[in-house]
């Protein structure tokens, strides 16, 4: 039996959820994978997976043994990238995620030009407002948005994004502006579910002083991805309540008018995190080394959009 082979399929199998998977990712015959797992249960003399017809479910003994197996295979994957020269030429593939407005408004930009600059590298960008964990799916690179727990991940910050209330001038025009959050309970929401509780928005107190209030509101409209909210404030169904990278072009344009910019909460964090490896290969260096001031720059640039509109249109002022 060859075990790094039947291991392998193990930890493809638990990943994929079944052996039918397995057999149609790796264009391995399905009796194969099943023979193979079933030779190195039989060498452990330990039940790893209870198979029914609608999945794979992990033993106790087989959640131990997976950890083990994750370890040994990447420490074999870091040996032969070591061998190829991996780790002394920017080369190979790599896997990237990013909340999804962000990644396709800043990062994929950066993404574009940094693979036009390293012909060798290959990116999967997944992008997601799910914190997907790195290890678990073999994320190399991560974008966060948001306070970092702690944890062995690196993390290089590259500036804040904040959250603000917007609506279209046209909205604006027919029901007024609100001029404090309780105004609000006047006026249609459009919430997005990804960013707050559909019912609950959170302000700092006037001028910034603490602690931040959670006010009720009532949506007139509800939607799950921050593009939906955003179309539906620029046709004037209401106030919504986004990041300001989200809105900053629209904001520009003069599509969205900001308002409450005296209650904002207090800006949050962005960075790019990856996971502390103890030999990294040059590929992610060479990435965050090429990304992190041009995603630097983009968020200046976001928040110099939303400077045009506060001097423009004279809704009020907070300092960032």
């Amino acid at each position: 039996m060859d075990r790094f082979e039947a291991m392998s399929f193990f930890v493809t199998a638990v990943d994929l959820g079944s052996f039918s998977a397995v057999a149609r990712k790796l264009g391995t015959p399905l009796p194969t994978i099943s023979r193979k797992v079933a030779e190195l249960e039989q060498h452990l003399n330990a039940r790893l997976l209870v198979r029914s017809t609608r999945k794979l479910t992990l033993t106790e003994a087989g959640q131990s043994y997976l950890s083990a197996c994750r370890t040994i295979l990447d420490q074999v994957g870091d040996a032969e990238r070591n061998a190829s020269g991996e780790y002394s030429t920017p080369r190979g593939d790599m896997v990237v995620t990013a909340p999804i407005v962000f990644g396709r408004l800043h990062l994929l930009p950066v993404v574009n030009d940094f693979l036009a600059a390293f012909p060798e590298i290959h990116i999967k960008l997944i992008l997601s407002d799910l914190n997907l964990h790195l290890i678990d799916n073999r994320i190399d690179i991560a974008l966060r948005i948001g306070h970092l727990p702690d944890s062995s991940l690196v993390a290089t910050p590259i500036g804040t994004t904040c959250r603000v209330y917007c609506g279209s001038p046209a909205y604006f025009a027919g029901a007024g502006k609100p001029r404090k959050p309780e105004d609000l309970a006047d006026h249609a929401c459009v919430s997005f579910e990804a960013l707050a509780s559909r019912e609950t928005w959170t302000f700092a107190s006037h001028r910034g002083q603490r602690p931040d209030r959670h006010i009720d509101i009532r949506p007139r409209l509800s939607v799950n991805t921050a593009e939906a909210a955003i179309d539906a404030a620029i046709a004037g169904v209401g106030v919504t309540h986004v990041l300001c990278y989200q809105v900053a072009r629209a904001v520009e344009l003069g599509s969205l008018t900001l308002v409450l910019r005296d209650f904002e909460p207090e800006p949050m964090p962005v960075s790019v995190v990856h996971a502390g490896q103890k030999m990294q290969p040059i590929k992610i260096r060479r990435f965050i080394e090429f990304c992190v001031p041009r995603l630097r720059d983009a968020l200046a640039g976001d928040k110099d959009r939303l400077m045009i509109d506060t001097a423009t249109r004279t809704i009020g002022t907070k300092p960032s």
